[in-house]
Protein backbone atom coordinates (compact mmCIF):
# COMPACT_ATOMS: atom_id res chain seq x y z
CA UNK A 1 0.00 0.00 0.00
CA UNK A 2 1.67 3.77 -1.23
CA UNK A 3 1.22 6.26 1.06
CA UNK A 4 -1.97 7.81 -0.85
CA UNK A 5 -3.59 4.41 -0.42
CA UNK A 6 -2.95 4.55 3.10
CA UNK A 7 -4.14 7.55 3.75
CA UNK A 8 -7.14 7.12 1.93
CA UNK A 9 -8.24 4.08 4.01
CA UNK A 10 -7.71 5.85 7.01
CA UNK A 11 -10.64 7.59 6.75
CA UNK A 12 -12.54 5.36 4.33
CA UNK A 13 -16.32 4.66 6.37
CA UNK A 14 -17.28 2.82 3.05
CA UNK A 15 -20.35 0.43 3.94
CA UNK A 16 -20.01 1.32 7.56
CA UNK A 17 -23.47 2.11 9.27
CA UNK A 18 -23.53 4.88 11.42
CA UNK A 19 -26.37 6.27 13.82
CA UNK A 20 -26.03 9.78 14.79
CA UNK A 21 -28.81 11.69 16.89
CA UNK A 22 -29.03 14.87 16.37
CA UNK A 23 -27.93 14.23 13.08
CA UNK A 24 -30.62 16.62 10.87
CA UNK A 25 -29.34 20.12 11.89
CA UNK A 26 -26.06 21.88 13.59
CA UNK A 27 -23.04 20.05 13.88
CA UNK A 28 -24.73 16.60 14.04
CA UNK A 29 -25.95 17.32 10.29
CA UNK A 30 -22.18 17.95 9.72
CA UNK A 31 -20.76 14.44 10.78
CA UNK A 32 -23.66 12.92 9.00
CA UNK A 33 -23.10 14.10 5.61
CA UNK A 34 -19.24 13.84 6.68
CA UNK A 35 -19.48 10.15 7.18
CA UNK A 36 -21.63 9.74 4.06
CA UNK A 37 -19.22 11.56 2.16
CA UNK A 38 -16.85 8.95 3.23
CA UNK A 39 -19.18 6.12 2.18
CA UNK A 40 -20.90 5.51 5.39
CA UNK A 41 -24.65 4.39 5.73
CA UNK A 42 -26.04 6.95 7.83
CA UNK A 43 -28.97 6.70 9.93
CA UNK A 44 -30.15 10.32 10.41
CA UNK A 45 -32.47 10.39 13.48
CA UNK A 46 -33.99 13.80 15.74
CA UNK A 47 -37.44 14.46 17.36
CA UNK A 48 -38.51 16.25 13.97
CA UNK A 49 -39.40 13.17 11.11
CA UNK A 50 -39.54 15.43 8.56
CA UNK A 51 -36.57 17.46 9.36
CA UNK A 52 -34.25 13.73 9.63
CA UNK A 53 -36.17 13.17 6.22
CA UNK A 54 -34.76 16.21 4.99
CA UNK A 55 -31.18 15.51 6.03
CA UNK A 56 -31.55 12.38 4.93
CA UNK A 57 -32.74 13.45 1.27
CA UNK A 58 -30.07 15.99 1.08
CA UNK A 59 -27.47 13.02 1.52
CA UNK A 60 -29.26 11.05 -1.02
CA UNK A 61 -28.96 14.29 -3.54
CA UNK A 62 -25.16 13.89 -3.44
CA UNK A 63 -24.89 10.11 -3.64
CA UNK A 64 -24.82 9.30 -0.79
CA UNK A 65 -27.22 6.23 1.21
CA UNK A 66 -29.18 8.08 4.69
CA UNK A 67 -32.32 7.27 5.28
CA UNK A 68 -34.66 9.47 8.53
CA UNK A 69 -35.62 8.18 11.42
CA UNK A 70 -37.36 10.17 14.46
CA UNK A 71 -36.66 9.59 17.80
CA UNK A 72 -36.82 10.79 21.20
CA UNK A 73 -33.97 10.35 23.61
CA UNK A 74 -35.70 10.56 26.72
CA UNK A 75 -38.05 7.56 25.54
CA UNK A 76 -36.45 4.33 25.92
CA UNK A 77 -38.72 2.60 23.49
CA UNK A 78 -37.89 4.90 20.96
CA UNK A 79 -34.32 4.69 21.19
CA UNK A 80 -34.93 0.56 21.14
CA UNK A 81 -37.06 1.64 17.93
CA UNK A 82 -34.04 3.52 16.26
CA UNK A 83 -31.52 0.75 16.82
CA UNK A 84 -34.49 -2.17 15.19
CA UNK A 85 -35.24 0.45 12.33
CA UNK A 86 -31.39 0.96 11.49
CA UNK A 87 -30.41 -3.18 11.58
CA UNK A 88 -34.06 -3.42 9.76
CA UNK A 89 -32.51 -1.08 6.73
CA UNK A 90 -28.66 -2.04 7.09
CA UNK A 91 -28.03 -5.30 9.49
CA UNK A 92 -25.74 -3.93 10.75
CA UNK A 93 -24.24 -1.24 13.44
CA UNK A 94 -21.01 0.43 13.20
CA UNK A 95 -20.97 3.89 14.64
CA UNK A 96 -23.17 5.08 17.01
CA UNK A 97 -22.97 9.27 18.02
CA UNK A 98 -24.63 10.46 20.77
CA UNK A 99 -24.94 14.10 19.98
CA UNK A 100 -29.12 15.12 20.54
CA UNK A 101 -28.81 16.91 23.54
CA UNK A 102 -31.65 19.08 25.67
CA UNK A 103 -30.36 22.67 26.72
CA UNK A 104 -32.52 23.35 29.25
CA UNK A 105 -31.21 26.11 32.01
CA UNK A 106 -31.85 26.58 35.08
CA UNK A 107 -30.39 28.27 38.41
CA UNK A 108 -29.82 25.63 41.53
CA UNK A 109 -33.11 26.33 43.36
CA UNK A 110 -35.08 25.82 40.52
CA UNK A 111 -34.62 22.70 39.25
CA UNK A 112 -38.02 20.45 39.29
CA UNK A 113 -38.75 16.68 39.02
CA UNK A 114 -39.74 17.51 35.65
CA UNK A 115 -37.10 19.32 34.43
CA UNK A 116 -34.79 17.06 36.01
CA UNK A 117 -36.44 13.79 33.77
CA UNK A 118 -36.28 15.63 30.51
CA UNK A 119 -32.75 16.97 30.58
CA UNK A 120 -30.89 13.79 32.09
CA UNK A 121 -33.11 11.54 29.89
CA UNK A 122 -31.66 13.26 26.49
CA UNK A 123 -28.33 13.79 27.66
CA UNK A 124 -26.88 11.26 29.67
CA UNK A 125 -30.34 8.29 30.38
CA UNK A 126 -30.93 7.99 26.51
CA UNK A 127 -27.18 8.15 25.11
CA UNK A 128 -26.08 5.27 27.48
CA UNK A 129 -29.06 3.01 26.86
CA UNK A 130 -28.93 3.65 22.87
CA UNK A 131 -25.33 1.75 23.19
CA UNK A 132 -27.09 -0.94 25.32
CA UNK A 133 -29.54 -1.58 23.01
CA UNK A 134 -27.02 -1.20 20.19
CA UNK A 135 -23.92 -3.21 21.82
CA UNK A 136 -25.11 -7.04 19.85
CA UNK A 137 -23.97 -5.26 16.41
CA UNK A 138 -21.16 -3.11 17.61
CA UNK A 139 -19.68 -6.60 19.05
CA UNK A 140 -20.21 -7.79 15.49
CA UNK A 141 -18.41 -5.18 13.64
CA UNK A 142 -14.86 -4.78 13.21
CA UNK A 143 -15.11 -1.37 13.21
CA UNK A 144 -17.11 -0.60 16.17
CA UNK A 145 -17.29 3.18 17.09
CA UNK A 146 -19.00 5.24 19.80
CA UNK A 147 -18.80 8.96 20.02
CA UNK A 148 -20.47 10.91 22.65
CA UNK A 149 -20.63 14.30 22.28
CA UNK A 150 -20.29 16.56 25.52
CA UNK A 151 -19.71 19.86 26.14
CA UNK A 152 -16.85 22.37 27.29
CA UNK A 153 -19.55 22.50 30.10
CA UNK A 154 -18.12 19.46 31.79
CA UNK A 155 -14.65 21.48 32.69
CA UNK A 156 -16.20 24.73 33.68
CA UNK A 157 -18.37 25.90 36.34
CA UNK A 158 -21.27 26.18 34.03
CA UNK A 159 -23.42 28.36 36.33
CA UNK A 160 -27.11 28.31 35.32
CA UNK A 161 -26.41 25.84 32.79
CA UNK A 162 -26.33 23.19 35.94
CA UNK A 163 -28.97 20.43 34.57
CA UNK A 164 -27.17 19.98 31.18
CA UNK A 165 -23.23 20.33 32.83
CA UNK A 166 -24.71 17.36 34.93
CA UNK A 167 -26.44 15.17 32.54
CA UNK A 168 -23.35 15.45 29.91
CA UNK A 169 -21.00 14.93 33.12
CA UNK A 170 -22.42 11.82 33.64
CA UNK A 171 -21.75 11.04 29.92
CA UNK A 172 -18.12 11.68 30.47
CA UNK A 173 -18.22 9.47 32.90
CA UNK A 174 -20.19 6.91 30.73
CA UNK A 175 -17.83 7.13 28.13
CA UNK A 176 -14.63 6.21 30.00
CA UNK A 177 -16.74 2.88 31.68
CA UNK A 178 -17.83 1.89 28.58
CA UNK A 179 -14.56 2.14 26.74
CA UNK A 180 -12.83 -0.25 29.33
CA UNK A 181 -15.57 -2.22 29.60
CA UNK A 182 -16.15 -2.95 25.56
CA UNK A 183 -12.53 -2.94 24.93
CA UNK A 184 -12.17 -6.67 25.24
CA UNK A 185 -14.75 -6.54 22.10
CA UNK A 186 -12.88 -4.34 20.16
CA UNK A 187 -15.36 -1.68 20.54
CA UNK A 188 -13.95 1.97 20.76
CA UNK A 189 -15.40 4.30 23.04
CA UNK A 190 -14.64 8.26 23.06
CA UNK A 191 -16.23 11.52 23.05
CA UNK A 192 -16.10 15.14 21.72
CA UNK A 193 -16.08 18.26 23.91
CA UNK A 194 -17.30 21.03 21.73
CA UNK A 195 -17.40 24.73 22.60
CA UNK A 196 -18.91 27.71 21.11
CA UNK A 197 -20.76 26.52 17.33
CA UNK A 198 -22.86 28.32 15.73
CA UNK A 199 -25.72 26.29 16.23
CA UNK A 200 -29.36 25.90 16.62
CA UNK A 201 -28.97 26.55 20.53
CA UNK A 202 -26.28 29.09 19.79
CA UNK A 203 -28.53 31.05 18.13
CA UNK A 204 -31.30 31.08 20.72
CA UNK A 205 -29.33 33.52 22.90
CA UNK A 206 -28.91 37.10 23.48
CA UNK A 207 -26.35 39.01 21.53
CA UNK A 208 -24.70 40.21 24.88
CA UNK A 209 -24.00 36.14 25.66
CA UNK A 210 -23.56 35.35 22.14
CA UNK A 211 -19.93 37.96 22.26
CA UNK A 212 -19.28 36.82 25.97
CA UNK A 213 -19.07 33.20 24.43
CA UNK A 214 -17.04 34.13 21.71
CA UNK A 215 -14.65 35.91 23.73
CA UNK A 216 -14.00 33.89 26.12
CA UNK A 217 -11.23 31.39 24.28
CA UNK A 218 -8.12 32.27 23.25
CA UNK A 219 -9.09 32.17 19.44
CA UNK A 220 -11.97 34.30 20.38
CA UNK A 221 -14.67 33.52 17.65
CA UNK A 222 -17.25 31.08 16.94
CA UNK A 223 -16.75 27.60 15.41
CA UNK A 224 -18.82 26.56 12.51
CA UNK A 225 -20.02 23.23 12.05
CA UNK A 226 -17.78 22.22 9.62
CA UNK A 227 -15.35 22.77 12.16
CA UNK A 228 -16.17 19.48 13.93
CA UNK A 229 -16.17 17.13 11.19
CA UNK A 230 -11.96 16.47 11.30
CA UNK A 231 -12.18 15.69 14.84
CA UNK A 232 -15.40 13.18 14.47
CA UNK A 233 -13.74 11.70 11.49
CA UNK A 234 -10.66 10.78 13.41
CA UNK A 235 -13.04 9.58 16.32
CA UNK A 236 -15.38 7.25 13.89
CA UNK A 237 -12.81 5.78 11.65
CA UNK A 238 -9.35 3.75 11.38
CA UNK A 239 -7.08 6.97 11.71
CA UNK A 240 -8.40 6.63 15.68
CA UNK A 241 -7.77 2.85 15.63
CA UNK A 242 -5.81 3.33 19.26
CA UNK A 243 -7.40 6.00 20.94
CA UNK A 244 -10.53 4.92 23.50
CA UNK A 245 -11.70 6.34 26.63
CA UNK A 246 -10.47 10.07 25.38
CA UNK A 247 -12.06 12.80 25.22
CA UNK A 248 -11.18 15.19 22.43
CA UNK A 249 -12.19 19.26 23.60
CA UNK A 250 -12.87 21.55 20.22
CA UNK A 251 -13.32 24.40 21.82
CA UNK A 252 -10.44 27.21 20.24
CA UNK A 253 -8.74 26.55 23.80
CA UNK A 254 -11.30 27.71 26.20
CA UNK A 255 -10.60 24.56 28.38
CA UNK A 256 -7.04 23.25 29.18
CA UNK A 257 -6.93 19.62 30.88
Amino acid sequence: MNRNELLDSLYDLTGRVAIVTGGSRGIGRAMAEAFAALGAHVVVASRKADACEETAAAIRDRGGVAIGCAVHMADLDSVRALVSTTVDTYHAIDIVVNNAANPLALPVGEWSEQAWDKSIGVNLQGPVFLVQAALPYLKESRHASVINVLSAAVYLRSEYRGLYAVGKSGLLAATRVMAGELAPFGIRVNALAPGSFDTYMMQQITEEQRIRNRDASPLKRIADVSEIVGPALLLASDAGSYMTGQVVSVDGGLTVH
